[in-house]
């Protein structure tokens, strides 16, 4: 029998966006982006059914609209970008749930890797200008910051915690189909 041909689509950095929301002092929202990023995914099935997914984002592109914040985020106490300078995630499965997909797959972030369930709301297929065809999709989850080593809490000197442990995803991603 025959390996059934696969599909691939490659991220287009021009029309995609990574986004996180972090807790400060457990009473406000802090969010961030990672501006260098890259993925794929391939295919056999044009619905995208089982779909295979790779992505990675350059960890000293995060940028939260603060240059003191950000550098402390590079630091050793958070991301440790200088001996860690990539986050990836490989899918490990990507199964229609009615018009949409439950993506499972491994998350390394720091040399840890954990397993994430994201959700992936699917956009549709279009055609751009150019004639390259074009998916679209959002992909939303939380995932606990501290089970990937990043646990520096900056408690204050009232006991307060600054950063939650909760880290709410959202990225928003268009594929361009390779010919």
């Amino acid at each position: 029998m025959e390996s059934a041909v696969k599909t691939k689509w490659v991220i287009d950095p021009m029309h995609s966006e990574v986004h996180f929301k972090v807790k400060h002092l457990v009473i406000s929202t802090v969010t961030g982006t990672f501006k260098s990023f890259e993925g794929t995914l391939e295919t056999s099935d044009s619905d995208f059914q089982d779909a295979s997914i790779e992505f990675s984002m350059d960890v000293n592109s995060i940028d939260t609209n603060q240059e003191q914040r950000d550098v402390h985020l590079k630091s050793a106490e958070f991301f440790d970008a200088e001996q860690f300078p990539k986050m990836s995630f490989k899918s490990t499965s990507f199964t229609k749930d009615g018009d949409d997909f439950v993506l499972v797959g491994d998350l390394t972030v720091k040399n840890v890797t954990k397993q994430v369930k994201l959700e992936v709301e699917f956009g549709g297929i279009a055609t751009d200008f150019y004639g390259n065809e074009k998916a679209g999709f959002e992909v939303s989850g939380k995932i606990s910051r501290k089970e990937f080593g990043l646990t520096w809490d900056g408690i204050t000197e009232a006991g307060a915690i600054v950063v939650g442990d909760d880290i709410k995803l959202n990225i928003n991603l268009q594929l361009a189909k390779q010919a």
